[in-house]
């Protein structure tokens, strides 16, 4: 087929994705993107300056793929003409009805944060398809909703919830992991090596991380330590605290400006430790499990889906600090952790499902529009 992937946020993970998907994909895949910056403004008039270009593209597409920045009822409306009669998908990577916002963010405090939450919503609702990144994210969005469309004075339209729900589907997130191989390193750290390689955000949860990590320090526990991650301008006060508090623990700070340095960095680790508040896939700790560090998770989120292992779970922070504290001191023993369902996330697996929905997708449109 002829696929187009319209995507208004292109950087990063969403980057990765796309590209990846055209790199393994059978089909003939081609992209109409924005660059990754000013995420409201994308939401908010990516669609207009897309469906322009897409008017003006000599490709007449079988399949259009959209994600979850792009207000898609506004996409079709200006391109009605071009993309009548053929099926549209919404791939969600994210959502803004369940993602929590930054308590700095002025949205909130002018109630202005729940206009992008009804661009998913629309958006939904225009799409003939709708996949998302985890069990989790479908279960969770689907949930909220709900409550999202009772807090309306009236014509709350809940009916919508289950057309919503009928048409939606998990397409796990491919993540490039055999990439990973060529830099594996089997050699034994002589102290635990404790690993963060998230961004450097409030919903990643830092405080209890870096918090519980200092608290063991002081308690006579011995580990090194390495942070990676990108960071932001107004990154939170906890990195700061924590460079200078755990400055010789610290085996490396800072963004890794290569895939080799991240990788090896990855496989130099043992343990990682996960605190985030919000995690609707979880690419940074499927890297870092898949590099043989053996995960802390959080017992909620999408974590479930990717270790059936109880022992790697924890239910409250003082869980988290207590299991911790044995997996430091079982360095050299760690558990043994099945591996098989993290390695189903490699492209190599994940593909075969893109395409076979993708090809499932336009053959069922086609006849319901003979029938």
């Amino acid at each position: 087929m002829n696929i187009l992937v319209v995507e208004p946020f292109y950087t990063e993970s969403h980057k990765h994705w796309l590209d990846h998907l055209i790199q393994y994909s059978t089909h003939n895949i081609k992209k109409l993107t924005l660059k990754g910056f000013h995420w409201k403004w994308r939401m908010h008039g990516g669609a207009v300056t897309l469906a322009s270009e897409f008017l003006q593209m000599n490709f007449i597409p079988e399949l259009i793929i959209c994600t979850d920045m792009l207000d898609l009822s506004v996409f079709l409306s200006l391109t009605r003409n071009k993309s009548q009669g053929i099926p549209v998908a919404l791939y969600f990577h994210e959502n803004q009805l369940c993602y929590p916002w930054s308590p700095d963010d002025q949205d909130v405090s002018l109630n202005r944060d729940r206009h992008y939450a009804f661009i998913n919503y629309t958006s939904a609702l225009s799409a003939d398809q709708i996949y998302f990144n985890s069990v989790f994210h479908k279960n969770q969005f689907i949930k909220d909703l709900g409550q999202f469309l009772s807090e309306f004075p009236d014509y709350k339209n809940l009916a919508t919830i289950a057309a919503i729900e009928k048409k939606s589907e998990v397409l796990y997130l491919g993540v490039d992991l055999q990439k990973f191989d060529r830099y594996k390193n089997d050699s034994q750290n002589k102290l635990p090596v404790l690993l963060w390689n998230h961004r450097w955000e409030y919903d990643k949860n830092p405080n209890l991380f870096f918090n519980t990590l200092i608290e063991l320090k002081n308690e006579g526990y011995k580990f090194e330590l390495i942070v990676l991650g990108r960071s932001y301008p107004r990154e939170p006060d906890i990195f700061k605290t924590a460079q200078t508090q755990l400055a010789t623990e610290i085996i490396h700070w800072g963004y890794a400006e290569s895939f080799s340095d991240y990788a090896r960095l990855l496989w130099a680790a043992d343990i990682v430790p996960i605190t985030s508040n919000q995690e609707f896939f979880g690419i940074s700790a499927v890297e870092a499990i898949y590099c043989n560090n053996v995960p802390l998770l959080p017992n909620r989120l999408c974590y479930p889906e990717h270790i059936a292992d109880l022992k790697c779970f924890y239910n409250t922070t003082a869980e988290f600090k207590k299991s911790l504290e044995l997996l430091i001191r079982s360095h050299g023993s760690y558990p043994k952790i099945d591996l098989n369902k993290i390695k189903s996330y490699d492209w190599s697996h994940q593909i075969i499902r893109y395409d076979d929905a993708f090809s499932v997708l336009s053959s069922n449109f086609a006849q319901n529009i003979i029938d």
